[in-house]
């Protein structure tokens, strides 16, 4: 059997102490969000969240998949990296895994501390919460259709952004949230199955970084019909908003944490 190639040893920052995040979950707090909103169905919205705090993204009014981007609150050039996170915990995003920022930076940003999903790898290969591909954008769109629209979460990441101040080269690759995603036997094309989401459902992170947040309601909803190619449809009744719910945890379960530093490489790539 083949063996991951980034394999860490026991020491490493790779394995997250378990204990602390599970402390650190929502339902384990006693007290009601500090805040809350409501993100519009096909629509974007960005926001701040400090370290320490557990934002719990859910599905209130059922499945919808998710596009997130994060990035260093006071200095956006490190920002998350899908591809390396994809290559150090795998495809698909589970409970106590990571989100890790760009070079040079290179640390965890974001734990995930509980999700209710719980989906697996199924038959096909597929999971759930996405690294392999990335967000829906009017360029491509164009490309496939000949047609030229916003409604992309390209798009919605970009305007919800600009309210930061950060422009169409921030937005990077996403984390799909709620969405199932596999590639293909015979070609290894990425393919997607329906949002196994329900009303409810949630994804729920612990900020290791003082981060600005934003997510795209994916205009394509619940991924149930087709999008590109023979049988494509563009249907609003497949889409949902989506919650964010932000809790302040008592200082007390974070007196030993501390913020990753960034890594620690001097080495001035042989230049």
């Amino acid at each position: 059997m083949v063996k991951p190639l980034y394999a860490a040893n026991k020491s490493s920052p790779f394995y997250v102490d378990q204990a602390f995040y599970k402390k650190c979950r929502v339902k384990q707090q006693a007290q009601p969000p500090t805040k809350s909103f409501l993100v519009p169905k096909r629509s974007g919205k960005a926001w701040t969240l400090k370290a320490g705090q557990v934002c719990r993204i859910t599905t209130p009014q059922g499945p919808q998949v998710v596009d997130f981007n994060a990035w260093n609150q006071h200095d956006s050039q490190e920002r998350f990296w899908a591809s390396r996170t994809r290559q150090l915990v795998g495809a698909h995003v589970n409970i106590y895994d990571q989100l890790w920022s760009c070079l040079p930076y290179l640390r965890p940003i974001i734990t995930v501390t509980d999700e209710t999903i719980r989906y697996g790898i199924d038959a096909d290969g597929a999971g759930c919460h996405d690294l392999l591909g990335t967000r829906c954008d009017p360029y491509v769109h164009q490309l496939l259709t000949g047609e030229s629209l916003d409604v992309c979460c390209h798009s919605n990441l970009l305007r919800a952004a600009h309210d930061f101040g950060l422009q169409e080269s921030d937005i990077h690759d996403v984390i799909n949230i709620f969405q199932v995603t596999g590639l293909t036997t015979e070609s290894e094309q990425y393919f997607v199955k329906p949002c196994p989401a329900q009303k409810g459902d949630y994804f729920e992170f612990f900020a290791e970084i003082d981060l600005i947040c934003a997510l795209s309601t994916c205009p394509h909803g619940d991924m149930s019909k087709p999008i590109w190619g023979e049988g494509a449809v563009d249907s609003v009744e497949i889409c949902r908003p989506i919650g964010v719910e932000i809790y302040t945890l008592d200082e007390h379960l974070l007196q030993s944490w501390r913020p990753p530093a960034v890594a620690q490489y001097q080495g001035n790539h042989g230049i």
